[in-house]
């Protein structure tokens, strides 16, 4: 499949070289990478994220942002979050303003300095978010599935572990911001939430209908694609909703390609059926597949204070029962070597990455978390690597190894824990859940 697939050049791809695609190994790194792109500024500086936290790691973000506004009054900033997310505390705080009492407090005191723009995807939240990724810096796009908050920039004594990439690409910083220009600037379809005042109920329906709409024919454009000579091309994909979505059919292309070796990154255990279908199809084919998966306890809905327990702690609970099904039917292809299932655990770290690797060639980055949620509900987007001639060799087993470290190999299904091993709230819950067949229901929003 992937022999025709490689025939056809990649439609609105850009030429990529070794030398302008870096990959940043810890979350640490990540920070002070984007506060030293953002120091260096020059023109344009438009970030996008599920949410910018009011904590530490965000006001520091913000601080840095502002300072290169003073140094250089014609820089434009703009900032892109969820609506919805951006307007509620953490769960289980009091009703608040949310992380937009940080941005009017900010206007405050410097007016119109960062145009901060919330994105309504949906009604609610949970119908679906903004989950695209990107931050464009000049002419660089730093890529990651991280939003900006103390544990996604390694602040204070806990991190979340991701994947970080830094790609100079003109064309390619172009079409990211072009994207949010058009889509959201000058559609007038993301309100300001920086400054006061934001639409009712009623408009509020307006504006998502009309967003939606537009998302759903809305690509990233690519001006004066060459990729003739270049040793790699590099392709933005978006994608939202079920039919048509670009990223769903190039996360199967991916997996559907791979003759040697697949790699998959997944935070959240629970591929949809077409995904989970192309993976036992890769399996019969000989395919080595290796999927790194966070253990329950790198969850970051997971509370290990059983009195503190809640109702959205059941969440990594849920993933570690879909998990252990899966290893059981699967157990032939980790007896024989050729599935390598590896769970993460770094102490009270979590886990959040995403993406796909085939025969080390073809690098899907995504923020994507590739479950039912992501594949219909959420928007997200991603970069699609094609590396023939293996330029990015060397980076990419560097950057696994790095992953791996803190891991360990699933050898059989009676490794993982199972309902009877759990907390007597959890099997309480997972019980009701399973009585009433809710998990069918929640599966999709998981």
């Amino acid at each position: 499949m992937l022999a025709r697939y490689r025939q056809i050049p990649l439609s609105n791809s850009l030429p990529l070289h070794s030398n302008e695609i870096d990959v940043l190994l810890s979350a640490q790194d990540f920070r002070l990478r984007l506060l030293e792109l953002i120091n260096k500024a020059k023109h344009r500086i438009c970030l996008t994220a599920l949410y910018l936290q009011d904590d530490e790691a965000g006001r520091e973000i913000l601080d840095a942002l502002v300072a290169a506004k003073q140094k250089n009054p014609d820089l434009v900033i703009r900032i892109f979050v969820d609506f919805h997310r951006a307007q509620r505390g953490l769960i289980g705080e009091k009703k608040s303003l949310g992380n937009r009492q940080l941005y009017l407090d900010l206007n405050d005191k410097y007016p119109d300095a960062i145009e901060i723009y919330g994105v309504p995807v949906k009604q609610r939240e949970f119908l679906g978010v903004l989950h695209l990724k990107g931050f464009v810096i000049d002419d660089t796009v730093l890529y990651s599935g991280a939003s900006l908050n103390n544990v996604y920039l390694g602040v204070g004594d806990k991190y979340r572990c991701d994947r970080y990439h830094q790609i100079t690409q003109p064309g390619l910083a172009n079409s990211l911001v072009d994207y949010l220009q058009e889509n959201f600037v000058k559609s007038g379809l993301a309100p300001r939430i920086s400054v006061p005042g934001t639409p009712d109920k009623k408009q509020q329906k307006f504006l998502i209908k009309q967003l939606k709409s537009v998302l759903k024919r809305a690509r990233y454009q690519v001006e004066s694609p060459n990729t003739e000579s270049a040793p790699m091309q590099i392709q933005p994909i978006v994608g939202f909703g079920k039919r048509g979505n670009g990223l769903n059919q190039t996360a199967r292309k991916v997996v559907n390609s791979a003759t040697e070796n697949l790699v998959i990154f997944t935070p959240y255990f629970n591929f949809p059926k077409p995904l989970a279908s192309d993976l036992r199809r890769a399996l019969k084919r000989g395919v080595e597949v290796t999927i790194v998966v966070g253990d329950k306890k790198a969850n970051d809905f997971y509370i290990a204070d059983e009195d503190k327990f809640s109702t959205i702690g059941i969440v990594p609970y849920l993933y570690e029962v879909l998990l252990s099904r899966f290893v059981k039917r699967h157990q032939q292809y980790i007896d024989k070597g050729q599935l390598n299932l590896r769970l993460w655990y770094h102490g009270d770290n979590s886990y959040h990455l995403k993406g796909i690797v085939a025969d080390d060639k073809y690098h899907l980055l995504t923020g994507s978390n590739m479950n039912p949620r992501a594949w219909s509900l959420d928007i997200e987007n991603g970069l699609f690597i094609v590396d023939e001639s293996q330029q990015m060799l060397e980076k990419w087993q560097q950057e696994l190894a790095v992953i791996l470290q803190h891991t360990t190999r699933v050898s059989n299904f009676n490794e993982i824990e199972t309902i009877k091993d759990y907390p007597e709230k959890v099997r309480e819950l997972l019980r009701r859940i399973q009585l009433t067949s809710f998990d069918r229901l929640l599966k999709r929003f998981l």
